[in-house]
């Protein structure tokens, strides 16, 4: 789907305290860029910010960095957490957002910045055979994570496709799956708060896939 340019979302953006104008420049020191210093979490795609928004308020004890490469739907993300962190009376020390070209990570963080988790919700599944190097979950990217990453990936999405190629992708690029469902939902005590695509799909009767994936240490691969 095409999202149409508004031209009062950068400026927008950029009047907000949470929003980092200049994120490259932060490459290698984002802890410093939070009033505290905690493990770090990221969300790639961060879409319209029905995950984050409810993620980084409910949990303090770490510091959030959501990430999407349009304007038009990080400042719709800006807001609810906006509207989050006030419902809750809190203030946004623990969340920062930026846009970006997610295929050039490594262009944004470096190994100095140690991150305990990283989230990929419902990311496009780019289908075509041709395509399939963009999806967020390729083995081009999930080396780039490696780099960064202490902790696990948790992944979601109502592809088939997606999800049974991610598998592989994983696999290769030196991951362990530690849990998979095909049936989020059915799940018992799994913290998992619902996405905009993820009511609609539920709605749906899709079932939602989800994984999670950690480094395995001895089978790691340097390209």
């Amino acid at each position: 789907m095409r999202i149409r340019h508004k031209p009062w979302a950068k400026p927008e953006l950029e009047s907000c305290p949470f929003y980092v104008c200049q994120p490259k420049e932060h490459r290698g020191e984002w802890n410093g860029l939070f009033p505290d210093k905690k493990p770090l979490r990221l969300e790639l795609g961060c879409g319209k910010g029905g995950f984050i928004s409810q993620e980084a308020p409910a949990h303090s004890e770490y510091n959030y960095i959501a990430i999407d490469i349009k304007n038009e739907m990080l400042v719709l993300a800006k807001r609810k957490i906006e509207a989050a962190y006030e419902e809750k009376n809190l203030k946004t020390d623990n969340i920062r957002i930026f846009n970006c070209n997610l295929m050039l990570f490594s262009d944004f963080f470096s190994e100095k910045d140690r991150v305990d988790r990283i989230y990929i919700n419902f990311c496009n599944p780019w289908p075509r055979p041709k395509h399939n190097k963009r999806r967020l979950t390729h083995i081009r990217q999930l080396v780039q994570y490696k780099d960064i990453l202490d902790g696990e990936i948790w992944f979601k999405t109502d592809d088939d496709l997606l999800f049974e190629d991610s598998l592989l992708y994983f696999e290769e690029a030196g991951f362990e799956i530690k849990f998979k469902t095909y049936d989020l939902h059915r799940e018992k005590g799994i913290e998992s708060f619902m996405t905009e695509h993820e009511k609609m799909f539920d709605e749906m009767g899709k079932k939602i896939k989800f994984l999670i994936a950690g480094i395995t240490r001895d089978n790691d691969i340097n390209s």
